[in-house]
Parts: C-alpha cells; structure tokens; sequence
C-alpha cells in the first residue's frame, strides 16, 4: 500500500521548497504551455463528483484546471520533494489527496467505487511508459478512460496497425484491450526543460468487452512477445518453439506470413487455436 498524503491533516512545517528542479531520474518534464494545457483539459472535460486519478502531477499545471472543474482529485507522486509544493499550492481542496509512491507499484483498484469508474490522466515518465501502460491494463475493467502526454514515438507504436513500421506489440496488446486516439502533438517548448523529443496527447477507453476475447490472455500475450521479439522472421520460425511439425499444420494461417502482417483478430484467433492444441 502506497503512503497516502492528503491536504485534511497539513503540518505548518511543510514548506515548499522553491524552485523545484525537474529530476532526470524521475524522468521529470514539467508542462508549462497554458495553450497545451487548456487543450488537454478540454480533452478531458472534467465534471464534478468524477473519479479521477492524476499520475505525476508534477508541479500541478494540469492539477489546477482539473481541480477548478472536478473538486476531487487523487494524485500518484513519486517524488517526495514535490508533496509540500503540492499541499500548499491545492490547500483549499479538501477533497484533493496525494498518494506518495510508484505508480508501477500502486494498486488502482483502491480508487475505484461503484459507479465511479477511474478516469486516469497524466504526462507519464518517458523512462516507464510502456511498462506502466501494461500495469493500467490490469485494471482496465475499473476504468471508463485514459488520457496521456506520452513520447510521440510511444503514441505511433500504440496506434498502429498492421504493415506499419511502429506497429509492434504495443500496438496489438493496448488495442486488444482499449480504442486508441491519439489527438494532438506537443512540442518540445511546452516543457520546462524541453525534452529531446517530440510528445503526444492519445486518449484510451478500455472496452466493456474485447471485441476479439481471448480464452487465455496470457498465452495471447506470451505468443505476441515471440513474435515480435522475431518480427522478421515468419510465423513458422516464432511458433515452432511452442507447438510440434503436426500441431503447426493443423493452424488456420498462412505460416509464411510475418508478425506484422496480423492484425489484433488474427493474433486471437491463433493464441485460441493454440491452446485448443497445448
């Protein structure tokens, strides 16, 4: 269980520590473009009485806007120095709660209540972002939508489709699970300091249901990895190391194609027949 922090039970003696300086070990990139910002929050569309969680809030540039909008907010912060900072800046929200710690360690479902599924939003560290995305997909049964700044590239690799050259197992295990609209582009100058690399805003809403259910997730997600830990290599050369000469004949698939050239259906389909032969 994370450290939870909240802006009811405030010591006089927290006092912000001023400037803040961005941490390259947190992957910290502070957003401070009041257009960029005034777009992600239209994105959002934020009301009251919404459960929304905010990942690195950073120095609260989204967490104000969100705040004047939805008055209740959870936030996960990993970085200890910007807990005062934050409790100062949001001390009249009585509903605003700060839970220091890791958000690849934070159990999301703790958030949840009924009939308030969990709208997640947050500039994610560049350094986590595929990780982390996989361990939000754990409660994607909890969560209605998600909206993340994430490196450009990240956003291209989770869009994809088939024949294209980002598309890859992002793309096929995020899409399995949620729709993926990447909305708009964020240039380096919007952060302070400007990261080398161009960003991304794309939204995610988890399916109710996936459109192609898998009988055994995790042997879906165990065949995407091989193959696309061999993407080049054809469907035969990947499933040959889980399923016997006979078993791979009895495949309805053309083993001559490649990894990139299934799209989310057919991986499916085949991690369903699979396990009808293991």
């Amino acid at each position: 269980m994370n450290q939870s922090r909240t802006t009811g039970a405030r010591s006089k003696a927290l006092k912000p520590k001023s400037p803040h300086r961005a941490r390259k070990r947190f992957g910290q990139n502070f957003l401070v473009d009041h257009n960029i910002i005034d777009k992600i929050v239209a994105a959002i569309a934020p009301a009251p009485k919404q459960n929304l969680i905010e990942i690195g809030p950073g120095q609260g540039a989204i967490t104000e806007p969100i705040l004047a909008k939805c008055p209740q907010l959870n936030v996960v912060e990993l970085d200890r120095d910007l807990i005062p900072l934050l409790e100062q800046k949001f001390q009249a929200y009585p509903e605003f709660h700060i839970h220091q710690g890791d958000a690849l360690k934070t159990d999301f479902s703790q958030f949840y209540q009924t009939e308030q599924p969990l709208r997640i939003i947050g500039n994610l560290p560049y350094n986590i972002s595929t990780p982390l995305l996989f361990h939000l997909l754990n409660f994607s049964d909890l969560i209605r939508d998600m909206y993340f700044m994430l490196q450009k590239e990240v956003v291209d690799r989770m869009a994809a489709g088939p024949g294209d050259k980002n598309y890859g197992r992002l793309s096929v295990m995020i899409q399995y699970r949620c729709q993926v609209q990447p909305l708009f582009r964020v240039p380096p100058t919007a952060f302070q300091p400007a990261p080398k690399v161009e960003s991304a805003i794309v939204q995610l809403i988890p399916y109710a249901k996936p459109p192609f259910p898998a009988d055994d997730l995790q042997l879906l997600s165990r065949l995407v990895r091989a193959s696309f830990q061999q993407r080049r290599k054809t469907m035969r050369n990947t499933l040959k190391h889980m399923l016997n000469a006979e078993q791979l004949e009895l495949l309805d698939l053309d083993l001559t194609l490649r990894p990139e050239n299934l799209n989310v259906e057919d991986f499916v389909k085949l991690s369903n027949q699979i396990g009808t032969l293991l």
